[in-house]
């Protein structure tokens, strides 16, 4: 709204007599927004126009970084998300053969111990696209003892583009369900549904244990390993002892996908009992995971024969 002029001529003292010689009520004029109110109104809506924006900015891994970012970015120990965004664009950098990319190399083969899980995780990706950096292979060897299922399991997809199937276990293994056992004896304060999806890390129950000062508030968070769908949890209220089975989480398509992908190229005879389960028609296992998974199969089956 703009401000109108204000008039030339100058406002009556006192209004004009009436015809009966009273006086004429004049209108009062409407009062518009006062330029501050509407400073404040279009600086509240940039914000809440901005705010998205920013996040999105800052989070968005697809955010092309410059050589000097990424630089930057690998080194920011404070913030974790600009490691991994830094990752993967390299590892998108190496599947174009940007020959400028090896000079991150280094500090490739220094994340593969670095403390956060996430980063470890992608940093096991990214060392698979290029079998030529020096020190990967041996990298990744030592990360198939890593303390993260999801770590050793995508360090030993990794080393089967090296034509290595020394990780052909933990591969086997990203077949397999994740069993949550209970840490501590107390009894279920809250919990999910079973059957829903669930990303790595994601919260599946709340356990209310005896000894308070384990936990500060009385309730430990249970959290899966892996991504996938929570198969049985144990319900609210239930007691639970240490050790006692709390949850199951079938793995996710894509990790299922990625590892049944793998075993064609290495698996052996013994690996089938994890294999054939996912050649079921069922409603859980996608077309594309069950035709990956006869055709892996019947790869190692041609293998043993020969």
């Amino acid at each position: 709204m703009s401000i109108q002029p204000q008039s030339a001529i100058p406002p009556l003292t006192d209004p004009p007599p009436s015809p009966n010689g009273g006086n004429v009520l004049q209108p009062r004029a409407k009062r518009g927004m006062s330029r501050t109110h509407k400073l404040l109104f279009f600086a509240t809506a940039w914000l809440i126009c901005l705010m998205p924006f920013l996040f999105w900015w800052n989070t968005w891994f697809g955010r092309k970084l410059s050589d000097q970012q990424l630089n930057q970015y690998l080194h920011d120990t404070r913030k974790p998300r600009h490691i991994q965004q830094a990752l993967v664009q390299v590892g998108e950098r190496v599947t174009r053969h940007d020959a400028a990319v090896t000079q991150w190399y280094p500090d490739l083969v220094r994340l593969a111990s670095d403390p956060v899980e996430e980063i470890r995780n992608t940093d096991a990706w990214v060392m698979g696209q290029d079998t030529s950096g020096a020190g990967f292979h041996d990298a990744l060897l030592k990360m198939l003892s890593d303390s993260s299922p999801m770590v050793r399991g995508n360090a030993a997809l990794s080393l089967v583009r090296f034509g290595d199937a020394s990780g052909r276990a933990q591969i086997v293994a990203l077949l397999q369900p994740a069993h949550i056992i209970a840490p501590e004896s107390g009894h279920i304060a809250d919990a999910d549904r079973p059957g829903t999806a669930i990303h790595q890390g994601g919260l599946i129950a709340k356990l209310a244990v005896a000894d308070s000062s384990q936990s500060g508030d009385g309730a430990l968070e249970i959290r899966s390993p892996i991504p996938g769908r929570i198969r049985s949890l144990a319900q609210t209220g239930a007691n639970v002892a240490a050790g006692e089975e709390i949850a199951v989480v079938d793995p996710g398509t894509e990790q299922v996908w990625e590892a049944l992908r793998a075993l064609y190229l290495v698996g052996q005879i013994e690996d089938l009992p994890a294999i054939l389960p996912y050649e079921r028609d069922l409603p859980d296992i996608s077309n594309d995971v069950r035709q990956q998974a006869m055709e892996t199969e019947r790869a190692i089956r041609k293998r043993a024969r020969s």
